[in-house]
């Protein structure tokens, strides 16, 4: 039987390992024993334990018809927190990582008919998993045609080039390059000035998603969907230690600087829902009891911030400062 060190984390196979672009790698996973793995929609992700503790979602690229592996791609994050460091420099084919079942918080809802994919980056792999299955659909005799836009700094920077250009006999797919000049970025209010009934898709850096949010405002609703795909503010943010304490317990735990309060909860044997660990999906949203956070969430409004704490994120406002979690 396949090993679980943890109720919702399966160990699975890295059986192979490759870089897809600069600072890009892609793993391929596998049941240990050669079993198929779980059946997943389009848009899903997996939890993966990292070498250095942390646990990351990531999204699955492959075509999701394909059940005897599955593969993810992360992108190295220089100022990030360790994980995608840790995964790229550590873990090589042949060993063994820990992964949930795959979770659906994005997800292609209407291949039939027309959808169109905008990519940046690294976000390229949800997107790059639905256009595959909008391509067997089409081969199949599905009437979905999709228009895919891959935006990234340069051709060296962009991952999975050759597979989305074979996909091209089902849709449209084209590059843009902006030499990391913002300003020579794509325009996206000719494909978006006259809304339509096709679905779009955007993941990517936060920059290029608030420009298709910008120029999208004005389509139907619920015809523009988005996933926060990377590196967010909060990472970037200066951290400090501090405290947490736990109500029912009167348990008082440390919170390092490089961890964050759900990975110190962990640490100390505690269980919180959790899914995105990036502050945008609600799943860990804490009762707070006592003390002053510096909110880094995109999910609380002002009035829940007085009584709420999305744990996976935010910190005390102050170091060495105690918060209070109703735990």
């Amino acid at each position: 039987m396949t090993q679980v060190l943890d109720s919702d984390l399966t160990t699975l196979l890295v059986q192979d390992k490759r870089q897809v672009a600069k600072d890009i790698w892609s793993f391929r996973l596998v049941h240990p024993e050669g079993q198929s793995l779980p059946a997943f929609k389009a848009g899903a992700h997996i939890t993966v334990q990292t070498p250095a503790g942390q646990r990351r979602n990531y999204s699955l690229c492959n075509d999701p018809s394909e059940t005897s592996f599955c593969e993810i791609a992360i992108k190295l994050e220089h100022n990030g927190r360790g994980g995608s460091r840790s995964m790229i420099e550590q873990v090589q084919a042949g060993q063994m990582l820990q992964a949930s079942a795959p979770k659906k918080d994005f997800e292609l809802l209407d291949p039939s008919h027309e959808v169109i994919f905008i990519a940046g980056g690294i976000g390229v792999t949800p997107l790059l998993s639905m256009a595959r299955q909008m391509s067997k659909l089409q081969l199949a005799g599905g009437q979905g045609h999709f228009r895919f836009y891959y935006c990234a700094r340069d051709a060296e920077g962009a991952a999975f080039m050759p597979e989305l250009q074979a996909l091209q006999n089902a849709g449209e797919v084209s590059f843009h390059f902006d030499g990391g000049n913002p300003d020579a970025g794509l325009d996206f209010w000719p494909l978006l000035e006259k809304p339509s009934q096709a679905h779009i898709y955007c993941c990517g850096p936060q920059g290029l998603m608030d420009a298709v949010k910008d120029m999208s405002g004005h389509w139907p609703q619920g015809r523009v969907h988005f996933e926060s795909f990377g590196v967010n503010a909060a990472q970037h943010a200066t951290n400090s230690p501090f405290q947490i304490k736990l109500s029912k317990s009167q348990t008082v735990l440390p919170v390092a600087e490089k961890e964050s309060i759900l990975e110190a909860l962990r640490k100390a044997g505690h269980r919180v829902p959790s899914s995105c660990e990036s502050g945008t999906c609600g799943s860990c949203k804490t009762a707070l009891v006592a003390g002053q956070v510096e909110h880094r969430d995109f999910v609380l409004s002002d009035s829940d911030k007085c009584n709420h704490i999305m744990v996976c994120v935010s910190r005390a406002s102050q170091a060495n400062d105690l918060i209070e979690i109703d735990l």
